[in-house]
């Protein structure tokens, strides 16, 4: 202290999650966890269904011995199952994992990490942000750096106990960035050993083929008749020319369960051809495995095995079943040949009319297509596949934002098959968000299989998606993809869709000035080519990201050029926005009656156009100037309407300004009780889109706060 008394003061920088904890000068990014679950308030319970195992008892208890050590030395627990593909690395984890619910009361978590992909291994930061999303982190707070994603989720954690299936992984350094804080329980499955982790504690468990024994029960199992106790030496000679494979044991007796009459020494006789190739198994390979599927190929009708093989050629081993209608290019869902798949094994129901390959089952389907289609049979029926997506999406997004869908669609020679995307907007953006990791597939590939076009298309339609869930990560991919495919076509209005919906998306995360240089560049390209509608559209667009750095002057004045050229080109509806746009900086800037009289014009206009939203959106800045002079009842009328409106949609931050004016409302008539409930609803949805510390959520924080006494607002 060099003899000079040191004044303590309370002085918080950096970005902190969770309470604040006043303790003199605090420097750099702050977690801080609450007991047991977490600051979130949501517990995720993501691990699939268990399944029934044969003879696995001596491995659950080496699983439980380890995790009972684990409590007793305070620390987590970790486990590697590793074997062959089909050995049952994740049944066995699931149902280990599934029996400790009571120990674990944090919650679930679930991934596949995607080693056998064909698009290869997740990104330790694409899980993360899943992680944290399901922990209750909203999107637009999940920190861009892997270090950063790596230090919340293990602050999230530290204080719970759950468990965590890490499964299919590549190697020990995908994983590591993917284990909990805390003294949670941890799985991983992969088909490779993982010395790697033996340094975080692990507790290896390399799982075998079934013994005779054990395989013969569950090949009693697969065929549940009598035909395992009428022939028990064919019996185990058929496991034993599977190896004791759970997936080619199943496989196999999935081929006699279909035939009745046969013997198993059909069966035998079968396999006994191929043994040399089933001795590979134990050595290098998983020729067993592909043996027994060649043999449930051969034994398909022939419908069957080409629905078979095309469905190896779908860039996801989850599939619904309009995907099967469209690599045959049929009209309907193939229902029957879909049974006939799930009846030889070979495809496993995924819930609610889904399907899903076993990842060795889909490489063995994608060879039999390169073995058995033409390159023109596969890439007409990959394109069909890209179609039916690029179809359905849009599909989509007519639904939830009409005004959205103004930019071509170009298929192939179909026929094109659409899923039923729902009636709605809120089960069309449900179908979006379900859909969203094969919809990314399909961008990912769409320049590399020759339909560049597509790849920006699909990233158009998923604009809705975006704009109201908030996936950032993949926003941010899809559009970077997209631009990618436009500039490789030069179709330059594409381009400029990209850079604007993209830019919205950098907007949303806080990149300003990434957002500003790519509206910057849109207007560019516009103007170098003549369009003077699309560079008035970039005005706006500037506007915001000057806005939101701060720059409200310079913002202003943008918006009003462009209340002044978008309707001079064309677009009344453009330049209503901005003027609920210019509108906003006046009420930012405290100039009421500007923002009262902007609002109110961009209202009425947006109204004519049929734009609902937008108009609500105008209804609530009317009505918060109204409320800034002191008229209430014009405020209740209109913050009332606007509600109305967005309840129906899934629009949660204007749905809580709706509500946090009419909570003033009835603070200032002084109906404290439903000023409170109202409060309390607009702070939960300003959490729920990641914007509780939006200047709007503080006032009402604050608000709330001084209602309840105590300045906490709870």
């Amino acid at each position: 202290m060099r003899g000079h008394e040191r004044t303590s003061h309370n002085e918080l920088s950096g970005t902190v999650h969770g309470a604040a904890v006043q303790a003199g000068t605090v420097y750099g990014g702050i977690h801080v966890v609450a007991e047991a679950g977490g600051t979130a308030g949501q517990t995720p319970w993501q691990l699939p269904p268990s399944v029934h195992i044969v003879d696995r008892a001596d491995e659950l208890a080496a699983l439980e011995r380890h995790r009972a050590r684990a409590v007793r030395e305070e620390r987590p627990a970790l486990t590697a199952v590793s074997g062959l593909g089909g050995v049952g690395k994740t049944a066995l984890a699931l149902r280990w994992l599934h029996t400790l619910r009571p120990h674990c009361p944090g919650g679930q978590l679930y991934a596949d990490l995607g080693a056998q992909s064909p698009g290869g291994p997740a990104l330790p930061e694409e899980v993360l942000g899943r992680f944290l999303r399901a922990l209750g982190v909203a999107a637009q707070q999940v920190p861009a750096a892997l270090a950063e994603r790596t230090a919340l989720y293990r602050s999230l954690t530290a204080g719970r106990r759950l468990v965590v299936l890490l499964d299919d992984a590549a190697t020990a350094a995908q994983v590591r960035p993917l284990l909990p804080g805390g003294t949670s329980v941890t799985a991983v499955t992969s088909r490779n050993r993982m010395p790697g982790l033996t340094v975080d504690g692990c507790f290896p468990l390399h799982l075998e083929s079934l013994a005779p024994e054990a395989a013969v029960e569950l090949l009693a199992d697969t065929l549940a008749d009598g035909r395992v106790a009428e022939q028990p030496e064919a019996a185990r000679t058929l496991v034993e020319l599977c190896a004791g494979l759970p997936l080619a044991v199943r496989v196999a007796g999935a081929r006699l369960a279909a035939r009745p009459e046969r013997h198993i020494t059909t069966m035998v006789s079968a396999l006994a051809e191929e043994r040399d190739r089933l001795a590979a198994l134990a050595i290098d390979g998983d020729h067993d495995v592909r043996a027994a599927l060649d043999l449930s190929y051969r034994a398909l009708p022939p419908a069957a095995a080409r629905l078979y093989r095309r469905l190896g050629l779908h860039p996801a081993a989850e599939f619904g079943g309009a995907v099967a209608a469209a690599v045959l290019a049929a009209a309907a869902e193939p229902v029957d040949l879909l049974e006939t798949l799930h009846d030889a094994s070979l495809l496993f129901d995924a819930g609610q009319g889904r399907h899903r390959f076993h990842d060795l089952v889909r490489l063995h389907a994608a060879a039999k297509a390169r073995q058995d289609e033409s390159s023109e049979e596969r890439a007409q029926a990959v394109r069909r596949v890209a179609d039916h997506y690029l179809a359905s999406a849009t599909r989509a997004e007519e639904i939830i934002d009409p005004a959205h869908r103004t930019m071509a669609r170009d298929y192939g020679p179909g026929p094109v098959v659409t899923a039923d995307v729902g009636p709605d907007a809120e089960t069309a953006l449900d179908w979006l968000e379900r859909e969203l990791p094969r919809l990314m597939a399909v961008i990912r590939l769409s320049r590399s299989a020759g339909f560049p076009s597509v790849g920006w298309q699909l990233a158009d339609a998923l604009w809705p998606l975006f704009l109201r869930r908030k996936f950032y990560d993949d926003w941010r991919a899809a559009h970077d993809e997209g631009l990618a495919a436009a500039v490789e076509l030069g179709d330059v209005a594409a381009q400029c869709r990209m850079l604007t919906s993209g830019g919205v998306g950098q907007l949303g995360c806080g990149n300003h000035d990434r957002a500003l240089a790519m509206f910057e560049r849109a207007g560019q390209l516009f103007l170098r080519h003549g369009d003077r509608l699309g560079q008035a559209r970039t005005l706006n667009y500037r506007g915001l990201a000057l806005q939101r750095s701060g720059r409200s002057q310079e913002a202003a004045e943008l918006f009003r050029r462009a209340t002044v050229e978008l309707p001079a080109c064309g677009d009344e509806r453009a330049g209503a926005l901005a003027r609920l746009n210019l509108a906003d900086v006046a009420r930012t800037t405290g100039r009421h009656e500007e923002a009262l009289r902007e609002a109110g014009a961009a209202r009425t206009a947006l109204l004519a156009a049929g734009d609902v939203y937008n108009a609500a959106r105008a209804s609530i800045l009317v009505g918060h100037a109204q409320l800034a002079a002191d008229r209430l009842d014009e405020a209740d009328e209109l913050l009332s309407a606007a509600l109305t409106t967005l309840r129906g949609m899934t629009a949660n931050y204007e749905t809580a300004r709706a509500l946090a004016g009419l909570a003033e409302v009835a603070e200032r008539r002084g109906d404290t009780r439903a000023a409170q409930d109202r409060y309390h609803e607009a702070l939960d949805l300003y959490a729920s889109v990641g914007r509780s510390r939006s200047a709007d959520a503080e006032s009402a924080r604050d608000r709330l706060g001084r209602l309840a006494g105590d300045g906490t607002g709870t």
